[in-house]
């Protein structure tokens, strides 16, 4: 679903992405953990171009993103077509980025309806399968500020699944929430990956990486430094800088 070789982004003088090598299967559940600064959300983010790469290729489901190749180089695609290849990408923030003067049931139909061309009545109908799934029917008609973090964030799960994307990334999509509410969120999570959702996940939840990754990679530093099955990673990592982190974290 994902392949990704020799990606590198700098901001500045500052190299974030030195050099990048990953493949994700379809149906696969990904999980990235690193120190902050390691480059996880950066690269999250250039898989479906919200930051520009400076050099590598990233494909997702055989198709180039962000670029296109002619006559033996890679040209950057105009704004209107980097939105067409976001259009199957779903993506979850740290941040919920939910429209405040927008209901719970608005913001999920909002990129069906005004992106995809999907007739109100089928959006909404599919939208409430999916609060449904997410465990909030009843919140349909609410707005976000009578929402908890966690339940702004399942609604949050909810409208990137609106788009049925073939991929769904997910930035530290707990980090903002209260330690009570983690739970009720990886709990949707680990739905997702159930049903063979190909999912790319950046999270410091050592518990959810453990429970429902296919495979672990470890990032530091700008580079891919280890991956593996979570029982080789996190318990047995090969690497001295995997088990510095995880001394720490675990």
């Amino acid at each position: 679903m994902v392949r990704a070789r020799n990606v590198h982004k700098s901001f500045g003088a500052n190299e974030v992405l030195k050099g990048i090598d990953l493949d994700v299967g379809q149906g696969e559940v990904v999980v990235i953990l690193g120190p902050s600064g390691s480059g996880k959300s950066t690269f999250l983010r250039c898989i479906n171009q919200l930051e520009k790469m400076d050099r590598g290729s990233i494909e997702v489901a055989g198709e180039q993103i962000g670029y296109e190749l002619r006559d033996g180089r890679l040209l950057a695609l105009s704004p209107r077509a980097v939105a067409r290849q976001r259009r199957r990408i779903g993506m979850v923030f740290q941040q919920f980025n939910l429209y405040p003067h927008m209901t719970v049931l608005q913001n999920v139909v909002e990129a069906p309806i005004g992106i995809h061309g999907v007739p109100r009545a089928e959006a909404e109908a599919y939208a409430m399968e999916l609060l449904v799934k997410v465990g909030l029917p009843e919140k349909a008609h609410a707005y976000p500020r009578q929402l908890s973090g966690g339940q702004q964030q399942r609604v949050a799960i909810a409208r990137a699944l609106a788009i049925k994307p073939r991929l769904i990334l997910f930035d530290e999509p707990t980090s903002a929430l209260d330690p009570e509410l983690v739970g009720e969120v990886l709990e949707t999570m680990r739905g997702l990956a159930d049903q063979g959702l190909t999912m790319i996940v950046v999270t410091h939840e050592i518990g959810f990486a453990r429970e429902a990754a296919d495979r672990v990679v470890f990032m530091d530093g700008g580079v891919v430094v280890e991956q593996g099955r979570p029982e080789d990673v996190l318990v047995n990592p090969r690497q001295p800088r995997t088990r510095a982190f995880l001394a720490r974290v675990i």
